[in-house]
């Protein structure tokens, strides 16, 4: 038997503002501002007290169609939590013989990989969208990919670590690489971004 109506009610935090077009949705924050296209989810989205609170709604769903609700649910919530903290991943490089040397370049969106097993290709990787990347100040061979995005920052880890794999050997006695450690905010609980006070 399908429910008639169900739906989720998301609170919007302090100094954020959200509007919502066509299922196209934006977010402005202190640290910026993030659109998100939600045209593929079939779902209402609707602004309520004032802006104050977003409804998600679903009307004569199926099972599938009332999953959708929480998985709209977690987009919002991601976009509050980047426009008011933002994401930082760390990653660190491993290796046992042969010292990676990484560079960073073009206003902290490429980074380059080199000596990479004692290879003598270099690699490199683009930050996705508004992501950067930067080395830490405090911890030798660790890395800090910073963003608003949760989507760009993670996928960005994923193509640093997938560019570095060591390929046609046993990878439990070849550990080189570069392996994301932690997952926090990019602005601490003070307010202070991580990549002034960091320890990876």
């Amino acid at each position: 038997m399908r429910a008639i109506l169900a739906g989720e009610t998301l609170k919007v935090p302090d100094g954020v503002t959200v509007s919502v077009k066509k299922r196209e949705v934006y977010v402005r924050g202190p640290r910026g501002e993030l659109r998100k296209s939600l045209k593929h989810i079939p779902a209402d989205f609707t602004l309520i007290e004032k802006g104050r609170k977003v409804r998600i709604e679903v009307w004569h769903g199926r099972r599938k169609d009332l999953a959708t609700i929480m998985t709209a649910a977690s987009v919002f919530k991601n976009m509050f939590t980047g426009v008011t903290k933002g994401y930082c991943y760390e990653l660190r490089a491993v290796y046992a013989h042969f010292p990676l040397n990484m560079t960073i370049s073009e206003n902290d969106t490429v980074l380059e990989v080199r000596n990479f097993l004692g290879e003598k290709r270099v690699r490199r990787v683009r930050m996705l969208g508004s992501a950067k990347v930067y080395r830490s100040n405090t911890v030798k061979d660790c890395l800090l990919v910073v963003g608003n995005d949760i989507n760009e920052v993670s996928q960005s880890a994923a193509l640093i670590h997938e560019t570095c794999l060591v390929r046609n050997k046993d990878i439990r006695k070849f550990l080189d690489g570069i392996y994301v450690s932690a997952k926090t905010h990019a602005v601490d609980e003070e307010g202070v971004a991580v990549t002034a006070t960091h320890k990876c």
